[in-house]
């Protein structure tokens, strides 16, 4: 076939919006991809009333359900303040009410991101700056249901205070000696219900750590069942016990913590992000 000598000015942009669109297909995936991967979903389990309490990790989309003639609260953490010219910034303004306020005084004085839809079927992103980190949320608004309170814990933080703690205490240190905190991924979900439940799970690529309420006994511990891949086979691990921690030598998708006979307390860590 013989080129075709000076073109259409008309099939010379169909030929080159086609070649564009070819060239940005790829990364238009990555990023729809990405996107999703990030995305964290309201958790059954990590409702306290109607406060959704997602668990903090850098990067996350956290996915707030909003409705028409509802405010939902958003609500930082004690002590954190918003910064710069612009601390909340939404891609929609328009059609989306967005304010702000605070509670209590001094060290516990707390902000309020107060959002509304002005009606359903709308969706935008919303960006919080403060003096401690940096929130994305993706707002959703329904023709009903909506959540009426978002807060956060902070496991990573919580991580360096017990560093910091054990650095003062050797021999309650909680978790192995040398982790490399910014290596720690902590993308996992726990479900079920228990008085033992699980505060967090983490890994550091190599480990698997769980984290109990504070004062557990080694003997009041549940023993770890790692999932196999069929959701069905389940594979009693070894594991080590220090402080309020149990430490895993090898990572997992899915395991379960069982303990009981007949009427069997159950809760199932879930691996979220991909290793």
């Amino acid at each position: 076939m013989t080129p075709l000598q000076n073109p259409p000015q008309g099939l010379l942009l169909v030929l080159m919006l086609a070649t564009g669109s070819a060239v940005h297909a790829e990364p238009a995936r990555n990023v729809a991809v990405a996107n999703a991967a990030a995305r964290v979903q309201p958790d059954r389990a990590g409702y306290i009333n109607a406060i959704q309490r997602f668990a903090y990790a850098e990067g996350s989309l956290y996915q707030v359900y909003t409705a028409p003639g509802q405010v939902t609260d958003i609500a930082l953490e004690p002590g954190e303040r918003l910064v710069g010219p612009g601390p909340v910034a939404a891609g929609d303004t328009a059609r989306w009410i967005i304010g702000d306020t605070i509670s209590g005084s001094g060290p516990t004085l707390r902000v309020h991101i107060l959002v509304k839809p002005t009606r359903p079927d709308l969706a935008t992103n919303l960006l919080i700056n403060t003096d401690r980190r940096t929130y994305h949320i993706e707002l959703r608004a329904m023709s009903s249901t909506y959540m009426a309170s978002v807060a956060w814990t902070y496991p990573q933080d919580a991580l360096i205070a017990l560093a910091r703690n054990s650095e003062r205490d050797a021999a309650t240190a909680p978790v192995a000696a040398g982790l490399d905190i910014e290596r720690l991924n902590f993308g996992y979900r726990i479900d079920g219900k228990a008085p033992w439940r699980p505060l967090l799970a983490f890994d550091d690529g190599t480990q698997a750590f769980i984290a109990f309420p504070a004062g557990i006994a080694q003997g009041e511990m549940p023993p770890l069942f790692v999932i196999g891949a069929n959701g069905k086979t389940a594979e009693l691990v070894n594991y080590r016990v220090r402080g309020s921690h149990m430490i895993v030598d090898r990572l997992f998708d899915t395991a379960e913590l069982r303990l009981g006979g007949k009427k069997q307390q159950r809760v199932r860590i879930v691996r979220e992000q991909p290793r």
